[in-house]
């Protein structure tokens, strides 16, 4: 039997992860779709036009696993933290609406760009595509800045332990805010990429060369490694904000376990409680002062800062943290590889670099994940940093456990469900030689 936070905790982290990928393949798609059939538009191309039917239908399918999951997500927040929905509902109610009308907009033109393909004219076809792209990234957005009110709040009076005073737009003026959505924003576009480039860089592995192929790869690619050095600068102006107001998050993303002047860059290693230290650790002296504040003995604050009861898991947030970071680099240098083989036009003909670009779309997911883990664990033992426990804030009527349980299975049906349709969508075949051919086959 599991305890109520124990089972709350681990419904959100799989309700979270489950969701955040789909939500993030629905921000960066419909752009690439946009893209496509504006291709096909302006030049009459078949090849873009196939591309943009396929991706589509692409499209619709992850909208309505996100819309499930975004839905049970919804929920949840009632169910297992009602203290924090009662206490913070207030200032969060903002962006959640926000959502809300976000979602719907999505949804309605999203309609209208699936039945309008041929009920449209081609320009406003393409134009009922545009608020999808839109309100899917607005939707990222307010979600984005409701978390980074929680770890840093601003814009709230509190007495005895309620809210009295709520500014509506607190969410977006946390000074979180704006480096944690750009972070958020260029991570789903930099999956998206790396998910379509995989699925075509498969297809040239396997022989199938056609304009089909390479443009799909080259659409997909070029966008995720594009981004691969921007996210690296978003990445440090993050982490700099975590080390402004999260000082506590930061020692534990860096494994420092004392204040210290000149303090070192750890890499990877366990954190050990019982001798203050990291067990394991990669050190480079000096080399987290260094790079946090261009200085090899400025004092960086450590875990000390705080008592132990306030401090998050350190060995799992550190480890996350090392894991994104890790990623990231490997991708930034895939991105000048493939700069390097652009130019040379052997991109689509280099077996190491397509293997590379497969390998790299389940690693921009598990960066994904690993940012956000680092993310939730390292804002422990606080929902509302420096103001509401998570152990204060978890629902105490029994059986939550359960819910995890049914939760687990759900999610479990709509994976294999979702596999089995995209791996139906990915198959290849052969160009077609019309429009007709196109929609027939799409």
């Amino acid at each position: 039997m599991l305890d109520n936070l124990t089972a709350a905790r681990e419904q959100m982290a799989l309700s979270l992860s489950f969701h955040i990928v789909f939500a993030v393949l629905g921000v960066g798609l419909p752009w690439l779709l946009l893209f496509a059939e504006g291709q096909a538009l302006r030049r009459g191309d078949l090849v873009w036009y196939a591309l943009a039917r396929k991706w589509a239908k692409a499209v619709a399918v992850l909208f309505a696993i996100g819309a499930v999951s975004g839905t049970v997500l919804s929920f949840e927040f009632g169910l297992l933290w009602p203290t924090f929905m009662e206490r913070y509902g207030g200032v969060l109610g903002l962006p959640f609406t926000m959502e809300a009308f976000a979602f719907f907009l999505e949804a309605i033109f999203l309609g209208l760009y699936l039945y309008g393909w041929d009920r449209l004219s081609p320009r406003a076809h393409w134009w009922t595509g545009v608020p999808v792209a839109i309100s899917g990234m607005a939707s990222a957005i307010f979600v984005t800045t409701a978390n980074a009110w929680m770890n840093a709040p601003v814009g709230l009076v509190e007495s005895a332990g309620r809210t009295v005073v709520a500014e509506p737009l607190a969410p977006f003026l946390a000074p979180t805010a704006g480096p944690q959505v750009v972070h958020l924003l260029v991570a789903a576009l930099m999956v998206t990429g790396f998910g379509v480039a995989a699925v075509y860089a498969t297809g040239l592995l396997r022989g199938r060369r056609d304009a089909y192929h390479r443009r799909g790869f080259a659409t997909g690619s070029t966008l995720a490694l594009a981004l691969a050095p921007i996210q690296g600068i978003v990445g440090d102006w993050a982490s700099r904000a975590v080390a402004r107001y999260q000082p506590v998050k930061f020692a534990a993303l860096e494994g420092l376990p004392r204040t210290s002047a000149g303090a070192p860059l750890s890499l990877g290693g366990v954190y050990d409680p019982a001798t203050d230290r990291m067990r394991g650790a990669i050190e480079i002296p000096r080399g987290l002062s260094l790079l946090l504040h261009a200085d090899p003995t400025a004092v960086v604050s450590g875990l000390d800062v705080v008592p132990p009861g306030d401090r998050p898991p350190v060995t799992v947030t550190h480890l996350a943290f090392d894991l994104m970071v890790g990623l990231g680099t490997g991708m930034i240098a895939l991105a000048v590889a493939g700069l390097w083989l652009w130019r040379r036009r052997r991109a689509t003909s280099t077996r190491w670099f397509l293997r590379a670009v497969v390998l790299a779309a389940p690693a921009s997911v598990a960066a994904l994940l690993a940012g956000w883990v680092a993310t939730e664990v390292g804002r422990q033992p606080w929902i509302v940093y420096r103001l509401l426990r998570t152990s204060d804030a978890v629902a105490t009527q029994p059986g939550l456990e359960l819910f995890l349980y049914v939760t687990a299975a759900v999610y479990a049906v709509l994976t294999i469900s979702l596999v089995a349709i995209l791996r139906r969508l990915a198959t290849g075949a052969p160009m077609p030689q019309t429009r007709d051919e196109v929609e027939v086959r799409a």
